[in-house]
């Protein structure tokens, strides 16, 4: 008994040229794939070449490892042990690059074990879903900073009242004696809506009101460039 596990934990794959080479060239082939998906999904500054090439050499990477491993259950444990005090500390820039990241690693294991056809199959779906709807943004989110007199607050929130109703948010409301500020929020595709309905700009129509300090208005964006 003690023979025979000994036998099993230092077990190998032991694969041929022919087999190792045609396991890469098929992940070079999907890698390929994923490496056009990812740029037709990522377009303008949140493109990032340098990462999209990382994705394939991640892919070919997790290949390697499989082959490595193979069969050797004592190899296998050991990788885990070593891989598994690893810390990657790069930010992400955006959440569907984690997606693509997992696909690179299923690829990989896939191709290194030998599963083709899960590895074609399962690609040509996600390939097809994130060209599909890979490329929807987040609607931006627009910030309206405005600090006036203490003796206009009523004027102000019934002019932003008047021009975005309900979908103007209250965020903040910052006073002392002499002043207030407003911090309110809304969405950028409703602003645009609004301000094209309105014979006045909403920038015109709160400096009308009279000692006004500042208005900034601030776009947020779910996407970092890099």
């Amino acid at each position: 008994m003690k023979e025979y596990l000994f036998q099993l934990l230092e077990s190998g794959g032991n694969l041929d040229f022919q087999t190792i080479f045609l396991r890469f060239i098929v992940t070079v082939v999907i890698a390929a794939f994923i490496f056009l998906s990812y740029r037709l999904s990522h377009s303008g500054s949140i493109y990032s070449t340098k990462f999209n090439v990382s994705l394939v050499v991640l892919t070919l990477i997790t290949t390697m490892v499989m082959i490595v491993i193979g069969n050797n259950i004592a190899l296998s444990l050991g990788m885990v042990g070593a891989l598994s005090i690893v810390r990657f500390r790069t930010a992400i820039k955006d959440s569907r690059d984690t997606v693509y990241i997992f696909w690179c690693i299923v690829v990989g294991i896939c191709c290194g074990a030998g599963d083709y056809l899960v590895a074609a199959v399962g690609s040509a779906v996600v390939f097809v879903v994130l060209l599909l709807w890979g490329r929807i943004r987040n609607d931006n989110r627009i910030l309206m900073i405005l600090r006036t007199a203490r003796m206009n607050e009523s004027r102000v929130e019934a002019l932003l009242f008047q021009y975005y109703g309900g979908k103007a948010i209250l965020r903040a409301k910052n006073t002392t004696e002499e002043s207030v500020e407003f911090i309110y929020e809304l969405s950028g595709r409703y602003m645009n809506k609004q301000n094209k309905a309105q014979t006045k700009s909403i920038t015109d129509a709160v400096y009308e009101i009279g000692n006004i300090e500042y208005l900034n208005i601030v776009r947020q964006n779910d996407d970092i460039s890099g």
